[in-house]
This record gives structure tokens, sequence and C-alpha cells, in this order.
């Protein structure tokens, strides 16, 4: 029988990480810009006919553009999400719950400048120059009704990293290059 001293588990390494968890966190809240100018040029607007007193009333079949709008927003998330957690696992020296964390702060501030600037990027694009008339068929902005999509994506980020990290089975995450 060979004897053999027990072996310590790694331990998070919190300080170094520190930086480049900001780092990681802070660019990928950047990605929200670009998300919200695609979902601008991507959602559908909502086709509205004016009535009296300024009352907007939604054309025929055109009030389903509401959730097609939600739609494309979460499915862009998800995608950017999926993204992102794959590429911060190829960041091998840096692996770790740290950097999972800052990832999904990042997703979330990514999510929130998204919807942000994509609802700025929208109303700009479907401005009306002139008053409209009783009567007129207007395009109405695209917009999004519910505040969960911004959850998408870092929900994507953590599901990919922490199914790549389980799947790993090492101790350490295969973050010693030796």
């Amino acid at each position: 029988m060979v004897f053999s001293l027990p072996r310590q588990p790694p331990r998070v390494i919190v300080k170094a990480d520190l930086l480049p968890a900001i780092s990681v966190l802070s660019l990928i809240g950047l990605i929200g810009i670009p998300l919200g100018w695609i979902w601008s040029r991507l959602a559908p607007p909502e086709r509205v006919r004016v009535f009296d007193g300024n009352q907007l009333i939604p054309l025929q079949l055109e009030s389903w553009h509401r959730f097609d709008d939600i739609a494309i927003f979460g499915m862009l998330g998800l995608g950017a999400g999926i993204v992102t957690g794959a590429v911060l696992w190829l960041l091998r020296e840096r692996r770790g719950p740290v950097i999972m964390i800052a990832a999904a702060l990042g997703g979330l501030l990514a999510g929130w400048l998204a919807v942000m600037m994509g609802g700025a990027f929208a109303n700009s694009l479907y401005t009306v120059a002139t008053a409209p008339k009783v009567g007129d068929v207007i395009d109405k902005a695209p917009r999004l009704e519910s505040g969960w999509v911004i959850v998408l994506q870092p929900l994507a980020t953590a599901i990919v990293y922490g199914l790549l990290a389980g799947w790993n089975g090492r101790d350490d995450l295969g973050r010693r290059l030796g």
C-alpha cells in the first residue's frame, strides 16, 4: 500500500482575479450598446391608426409585434450570453467564480444598457415629422414592455460557464497550464 499525503483542494484566488473581473464586467457591459442598436433595426414597428383625441389604435394583428419585440430582444440576449460564457471559459488563467460573477453582472449591465439604448435608437428611427391627422396610419416605434428581458444574457452566460466548469472535472478548472 502506497502512502500519500492528503492534497489540499485549490483555493479561489480573489485578489489576483479582481482587476480582470472588473475588466470583464465593463467589457461585457459595453456589449449592450450594439445589442440595442441591432434590436432597434430588427424589431418591427407597430402600425397604428390615429383617432379622435390623438388616440392611437393598432391595426388588426399589429399588436402582436409587442411580443415580437420582446422575443427578438430575448434571442439576442441569449445568443450574446452563450457566446460570452464560451469565450470567457477560454480565459484559462482566470477561470473561477470571480470571473463568472463578473460576467453575470456585466451581462445584467449589458441587458439594461441594451434596453435603454435600443429604445432610444428605435425612437429616433421612427420619428413622426408632422402632426398626424385623424385617420392617418403611422408606425409606432418598437418597445419592450417587460423588464425581465435583461436577465436573459446573464442567465445564459452563467449556465454556459457553469456547464463548462462541470464538464471540466478538474479541481482547479484547468487554471494551471502545466
